[in-house]
């Protein structure tokens, strides 16, 4: 296992925007072991936008976009014609392919959003630009596709042997994930804190994994005596992203 810290991301501060790279991008360079990307995931980057601020229209190609809201909302408008805010539990793909136009703006002009914005090199170049969004429930203590080729397993549609995991942990829950033989797997910790593959990873921290067999994760138990309203017990879940990758 590789670990990259979340101190040791790219960072990039415009103000409005507060935004680290796991791997290189625009002006934030990382660190770490891979830093233009590991397999065929190229971006994963942790975004804050301040209220009222947002990426004005800019082009991509050659890109698989995902586009997951941890907190906020996200008002996205592109050249497919697609137009959304999407919100916690809503998983956002963007095909760039030949050429497409966006635009992301956080929804509120009060409160912040947080994002993941992630980045998959396609299987091939040149396909046709199209959006999909798609609401997912997160039972805690379990792994749920949201990204796969062919939309398997009632996710969004990848286009590229890969395949994405949320899950969502209360304290003291583990869950087990099974990877074929000869896979590769990057492990985000989107919030709160895991323990992967008996390593500790914190929120941030991502880890890549050569033919891992098996992804394994495990929260700690609850502080004894502590008994949190269900406001405070929200915040204190624990949420990991797993790609399985080719």
């Amino acid at each position: 296992m590789q670990i990259l810290r979340s101190a040791d991301r790219g960072v990039t501060n415009l103000g409005w925007l507060d935004s680290k790279h796991s791997f290189a991008f625009g002006r934030g360079i990382p660190t770490g072991p891979h830093d233009m990307g590991y397999r065929s995931l190229r971006v994963l980057n942790d975004d804050r936008v301040a209220p009222g601020g947002g990426f004005p229209e800019h082009g991509h190609d050659n890109m698989e976009i995902i586009s997951i809201v941890l907190e906020g909302g996200l008002a996205h408008q592109d050249s497919t014609g697609a137009s959304s805010t999407i919100t916690p539990g809503t998983i956002q793909r963007l095909t760039a392919g030949t050429g497409v136009r966006h635009s992301e703006y956080n929804a509120s002009n009060t409160e912040p959003v947080h994002f993941l914005q992630i980045w998959l090199h396609p299987e091939r170049e040149g396909l046709e630009p199209g959006y999909e969004e798609r609401s997912f429930e997160f039972p805690a203590g379990r792994f749920t596709t949201v990204a796969a080729p062919s939309g398997r397993d009632d996710s969004i549609t990848l286009h590229q042997d890969a395949r994405l995991f949320v899950a969502r942990f209360e304290p003291g829950q583990s869950a087990a994930l099974d990877l074929d033989t000869g896979r590769h797997a990057w492990v985000h910790v989107a919030r709160g804190e895991a323990t992967v593959n008996g390593e500790r990873l914190s929120e941030g921290d991502g880890a890549a994994i050569d033919d891992p067999g098996q992804i394994e994760v495990r929260t700690a138990e609850p502080t004894e005596g502590d008994t949190p309203t269900p406001s405070a017990s929200k915040q204190t879940d624990t949420t990991v992203l797993v790609f399985d990758l080719a």
